[in-house]
């Protein structure tokens, strides 16, 4: 399988501005889930325990975490049995599930853990998680679609699956 270098630049774009999106909005979901649950601080405070470096090392290497799978991304999600819409959420959503796990490791090993809410067992965390990748799915397969769709290629439209009253077309409910 041959790599090509500017598609997955384009990916590794794509992930990098998912994951600042999802730095952006983690304020905002924190007050609505009720969880303190930061990831930025999470990722930080395995390399300083000082609140405000922590917190800009911490974005920095979530930035590159969705750098890194936004590359790989671009180089899988054409392979993936799924629609186009799809391909990126399904994606976040599996990562969150295959990750998830390590939060009780975080609960017991991480440097940090006396300063850190727990996070295993939290109903509240994992729904925080879910709801954080799920956006960077959403964010990364759009943005990745769009960035790396050549010029000439026909660009899906998602009419056949969904109608203007947000219900979808019935006529491709009959047919499938």
């Amino acid at each position: 399988m041959a790599i090509d270098t500017a598609h997955t630049l384009r990916g590794a774009l794509a992930g990098a501005v998912a994951a600042g999106v999802w730095a952006a909005q983690q304020p905002l979901d924190k007050r609505v889930f009720r969880s303190s649950y930061d990831d930025a601080e999470l990722l930080g405070r395995l390399v300083t325990r000082r609140p405000v470096p922590a917190r800009v090392v911490g974005t920095a290497l979530h930035l590159a975490n969705g750098a890194l799978f936004g590359a790989v991304y671009a180089n899988v999600a054409p392979r993936l049995p799924l629609p186009s819409w799809a391909r990126g959420p399904a994606a976040g959503l599996a990562e969150n599930a295959g990750t998830w796990p390590l939060a009780l490791a975080s609960d017991r090993v991480h440097p940090a853990r006396a300063d850190l809410p727990r996070l295993f067992g939290s109903r509240r965390a994992f729904a925080q998680a879910t709801w954080r990748h799920l956006l960077f799915g959403v964010v990364l397969g759009e943005l990745e679609r769009r960035l790396n769709t050549p010029a000439d290629a026909e660009v899906p439209t998602y009419e056949h699956v969904v109608s203007s009253n947000g219900h979808g077309s019935i006529e491709h409910a009959v047919r499938t």
